[in-house]
């Protein structure tokens, strides 16, 4: 294609969403590419309990349908693809989609967001899709009336739990430790479970193995302070966080240690190449937060209508 974009928003969670209203109310054309994940990782919390102003707890999808939904209605074209390749480094870059297609643009914001994080232990690639899972609002429904169990002890591994509580018949919480890193207001719903029996914790905990039959999962066997211990189950929802999506950009960008992208804080959202700007998680590793992630998609799009001028 070659017509020159001035801006082209790589991702489609809160970050890139946002990134866009900013870019359409300057007049920039934004062109958005979804993505593998349209919405990003928002669209499967089920309950969204601190974005302001939604005090009626909605839906990660739904919050991502009504950005999306802002964004286009102010002319950002979405086009429903995948970066295959990004060439930042010349003053017009260059963004190849699965499709074949080129986007050539002036500026480019990267809001490629996290990918989930796994055990790797033994088994879990055996039974990905087969009882393993990293998101319970995408396959919880499978495991009704069943036993699952639910890794990790932060806000996410909280969220995830009570959604399954609410489904299945026993949700066990493995933690690594004792103490829980959630909101308090998820440790004192979950508190209530337990109580009820509904969920078990399962604490100073390690998986150690992911056991099945072959088809699908039917135990985990955990290390608890140096007892083994092996719980019947059928399913497993691993919430130990993420790790951000920028493989794309390890030979174009500057990334820190663990891959995030590296970025002018305090000052801009800007890269270590001219014109190419990054926003939400791909370089957040503190507060990884929903709004958090849209205020610096705001911050992205003034970055590069100033850059522009």
């Amino acid at each position: 294609m070659s017509e020159v974009n001035n801006v082209v928003i790589i991702g489609s969670g809160p970050a890139g969403c946002t990134a866009a209203i900013y870019a359409a109310r300057a007049n920039l054309n934004p062109i958005l590419v979804t993505g593998t994940e349209p919405g990003g990782q928002l669209t499967t919390t089920p309950e969204v309990g601190n974005w302001p102003g939604l005090k009626d707890n909605p839906s990660g999808f739904d919050v991502m349908q009504n950005l999306q939904e802002h964004a286009k209605s102010l002319g950002t074209v979405f086009i429903s693809d995948n970066v295959v390749k990004a060439s930042v480094k010349d003053e017009i870059k260059e963004i190849t989609l699965a499709s074949g297609n080129i986007l050539k643009t002036k500026t480019v914001i990267i809001a490629t967001g996290a990918k989930a994080r796994y055990l790797g232990v033994k088994g879990e690639e055996e039974y990905k899709g087969k009882g393993v899972s990293a998101c319970a609002t995408c396959d919880g429904f499978f495991f009704r009336k069943k036993d699952v169990a639910v890794i990790g002890g932060g806000s996410a591994a909280f969220a995830e739990a009570l959604f399954l509580a609410s489904l299945c018949n026993k949700v066990y919480l493995v933690h690594r430790r004792e103490g829980f890193r959630a909101e308090a207001i998820l440790v004192d719903k979950m508190n209530e479970l337990v109580k009820s029996g509904k969920v078990e914790y399962v604490l100073n905990a390690t998986v150690s193995e992911i056991k099945g039959n072959g088809n699908t999962v039917n135990a985990i066997v955990v290390n608890q302070q140096g007892n083994e211990r092996e719980i019947a189950l059928q399913g497993i929802f691993v919430a130990i966080g993420h790790s951000p999506a920028t493989e794309l950009f390890k030979d174009e960008l500057e990334l820190d240690k663990e891959g995030y992208i590296t970025v002018n804080h305090g000052a801009s959202t800007q890269t270590s190449v001219a014109g190419v700007f990054a926003c939400g998680d791909c370089q957040d590793k503190i507060y990884r937060q929903a709004i958090t992630s849209a205020g610096s998609g705001c911050q992205a799009a003034l970055d590069v209508e100033h850059y522009l001028m």
